[in-house]
């Protein structure tokens, strides 16, 4: 599903964002990616989304070589990747069902299909009975909600959770974490990236380190050991 191939990303001669990395990572699969500030946790994001391109080595996307993937290109890509990121971008003007169906729309789905859809998508994340109420009308933990409705618009193959629960409490977080198990639990591969040990812990499940832009530990049933 995932696989980098001796993948590195330099921005300058002392700035190094990740250093010759191989993962693989298969269909269906929950990791936690973890990390010190700096160690290279958003440049493989930003690789995964082409939003950077590698210095060297290859990545592969559902057998799709993104490494120079053309700019024409990337918008299917993106949508094969689902992106939550603790930075909501909420349009503070339209309603949760609004915010969902904006993405559907801007993607070219049908009004036919997006009414299907929208609903099913605030169901997963139990938002349905506030699909009339604005962004600023509900809890952070709600709006995160939103956006992770509005990352599965185009059913990915892949999630990606950047930091999710950063700005919530313990009950909030522990709501985002059952609707991630639940959406790997569709089939749904997810890389979730955190500093939250409490959460890698009680997962369970694959566990990443990286540090200096290498991956110094990859566990298959690990814990967060930083």
């Amino acid at each position: 599903m995932i696989k980098l191939k001796n993948v590195s990303k330099r921005y300058s001669k002392d700035s190094i964002g990740l250093d010759h990395v191989d993962l693989h990572i298969e269909a269906g699969e929950f990791v936690s990616v973890v990390g010190q500030s700096g160690t290279g946790k958003t440049t493989l994001i930003k690789l995964l989304i082409a939003e950077e391109r590698p210095t060297v080595g290859e990545i592969e996307i559902g057998g799709w070589d993104i490494t120079k993937i053309p700019y024409r290109d990337i918008p299917y890509l993106r949508r094969q990747i689902g992106v939550v990121f603790q930075d909501l971008k909420l349009l503070p003007k339209k309603t949760v069902y609004e915010n969902v169906e904006f993405a559907l729309e801007v993607g070219g789905t049908s009004y036919h299909r997006i009414k299907e859809i929208v609903p099913r998508l605030l169901d997963i994340v139990g938002l349905l009975h506030k699909k009339d109420k604005y962004p600023y009308q509900l809890s952070g933990g709600e709006q995160q909600r939103i956006v992770i409705a509005r990352s599965l618009a185009h059913r990915p193959k892949i999630l990606v959770a950047d930091e999710p629960t950063g700005n919530l409490d313990a009950v909030n977080t522990q709501e985002i974490i059952e609707i991630l198990k639940k959406i790997n639990e569709f089939g749904t591969t997810v890389v979730l990236v955190t500093h939250n040990k409490d959460i890698v812990n009680q997962l369970r499940k694959r566990v990443i380190t990286l540090h200096g832009g290498k991956i110094i530990s990859d566990e298959k049933t690990g814990k967060y050991r930083l």
